[in-house]
């Protein structure tokens, strides 16, 4: 699907969020259904004009109940998605990135996937946004907070969103598929599954295995040469025999 040429950042986050305050619908769903209802360009102010009979109707519709009692989709969620349309608490939580001097050396880029706050608690496919963090032996900052909703509608959602973290060394996600891992590995990122949590507290325990023997793949980022990779997996030999 072909981004609408007068869809802006802020116009797109917005239904992105509204699709997921309604079960079972999808943000194309959701675009088809308001394009159905506003004549004109999708903007924030003719997203303020969509009301719950709207969407109640249009969904209704699509599903042929003519009464529109029994669309699979209760009544506060319709509330919470018009509630998003029209802006109400969007990018509310959104952490604030800092401004770096220069790239501490050593350090490398790490992108969470996120939907709440700083939090890794999204999935590849489907998360509102990356969290990008830069992060060294003794220096953690959270550098920039990418969407990835300009991806829905990308050709190739799932390499699109690669490419928007291509600069990343290291990806922490909740899930990713077998496809999208094969291609965010291609992109040069080493992705890493992990049940969720705090952005920082995670961050903090990678911090801990980069200042002791990382695995090899980690040691290769870290600029570590092979003679040393090698020095760390006999240390951890010699550990586990002493």
């Amino acid at each position: 699907m072909d981004s609408p040429p007068s869809m802006n950042r802020e116009t797109a986050l917005r239904i992105a969020l509204a699709a997921r305050a309604l079960p079972e619908v999808g943000v194309g769903r959701l675009l088809e259904i308001l394009h159905q209802r506003i004549d004109g360009e999708l903007n924030e102010e003719s997203l303020q004009r969509v009301t719950v009979t709207d969407l109640k109707t249009a969904f209704a519709s699509a599903d042929g109940e003519e009464d529109g009692e029994d669309i699979g989709i209760g009544l506060p969620a319709l509330k919470e998605a018009v509630r998003i349309l029209w802006g109400e608490g969007v990018g509310d939580d959104l952490p604030q990135p800092e401004v770096l001097d220069r790239v501490p050396e050593g350090s490398i880029r790490v992108a969470i996937a996120s939907n709440n706050g700083e939090r890794l608690d999204g999935h590849f496919g489907s998360c509102l946004r990356f969290l990008i963090y830069q992060i060294g032996l003794d220096s953690l900052a959270l550098v920039d907070v990418r969407s990835a909703l300009e991806t829905e509608f990308a050709e190739d959602r799932n390499g699109a969103r690669a490419e928007l973290i291509g600069d990343c060394q290291v990806l922490y996600v909740v899930s990713i598929g077998g496809p999208a891992a094969a291609k965010v590995v291609k992109t040069g990122l080493y992705p890493i599954k992990k049940a969720g949590g705090e952005a920082r507290q995670i961050l903090a325990d990678l911090q801990t295995v980069m200042a002791g023997n990382p695995p090899p793949w980690l040691a290769k980022l870290l600029g570590v040469s092979a003679e040393q990779r090698v020095r760390f997996d006999r240390s951890d030999d010699e550990a586990a025999w002493a």
